[in-house]
């Protein structure tokens, strides 16, 4: 109990990416803010800590991630995150968008929150769209550049941003403004609680947005909690 209290919430989602869906169900950010305790993120949340972790304990101590993220190579985990997250977050976005033009034309006089989740989400898309490219035309390729350079041991050119913090700063930024937007959907959608007179197209938005704002957070625990900090250490090791 006292262990689990003074570790972060990062690292428990790192070592079991289930426990990430425990952190969720107490309204705890595990991405973009898992670096602070547990102890304190209850704290600010007004969570009780003896139930959250008798959640994480019911998990079970056999209980392994599908996939052992903290485990890949960094040239490998990038390439999920694209075939992955960039895939889903391209695939999706046209379906969301139709949905949400559709119910905010339908519904959005009796419920102008819909005009205001319909721009949000579209701020969303277009701040995606520009990330996701920078990631893969830029740091990934780097970033497997590192992995080469580091398995042969051969010499490192500095790269025109200097030094992988650059651009990892950046994308955190960017990580974290597109988790505000969704945040602010989800407090307008009500957590996408859709109305009882609600048709299946309201519904459908609601659940799309909501499987969009999960996706999200377990794309960024991969990149801000496993990727880019392993990034910076490799890129330090090669520079020493």
């Amino acid at each position: 109990m006292n262990e689990l209290k003074e570790r972060t919430v990062a690292e428990i989602v790192s070592e079991n990416i289930k426990a990430a869906h425990v952190f969720k169900k107490y309204g705890i950010d595990f991405c973009c803010g898992g670096g602070v305790s547990v102890a304190k993120a209850c704290e600010k949340k007004g969570v009780n800590i003896e139930a959250l972790s008798a959640d994480i304990a019911a998990i079970g101590n056999n209980t392994f991630p599908s996939h052992n993220f903290n485990g890949w190579e960094l040239d490998f985990l990038s390439e999920y995150i694209i075939n992955t997250h960039h895939v889903y977050v391209s695939e999706n976005i046209p379906l969301t968008l139709q949905y949400a033009e559709k119910v905010a034309k339908v519904h959005g006089n009796a419920s102008p929150e819909l005009y205001k989740i319909l721009e949000l989400f579209k701020i969303v898309a277009a701040e995606l769209h520009s990330h996701m490219q920078k990631e893969e035309q830029i740091l990934f390729p780097y970033i497997k550049q590192l992995v080469q350079v580091k398995k042969t041991n051969s010499t490192m050119n500095v790269p025109p941003f200097g030094s992988a913090k650059n651009p990892i700063r950046m994308m955190e930024m960017e990580h974290e403004k597109a988790g505000d937007l969704l945040k602010e959907i989800a407090v307008l959608s009500k957590q996408y609680t859709t109305p009882d007179w609600a048709c299946n197209t309201y519904k459908a938005l609601f659940a799309k947005l909501e499987e969009f704002e999960d996706d999200l957070h377990q794309h960024v625990h991969l990149e801000n909690n496993i990727l880019f900090p392993k990034a910076i250490l490799m890129e330090e090791s090669i520079a020493n």
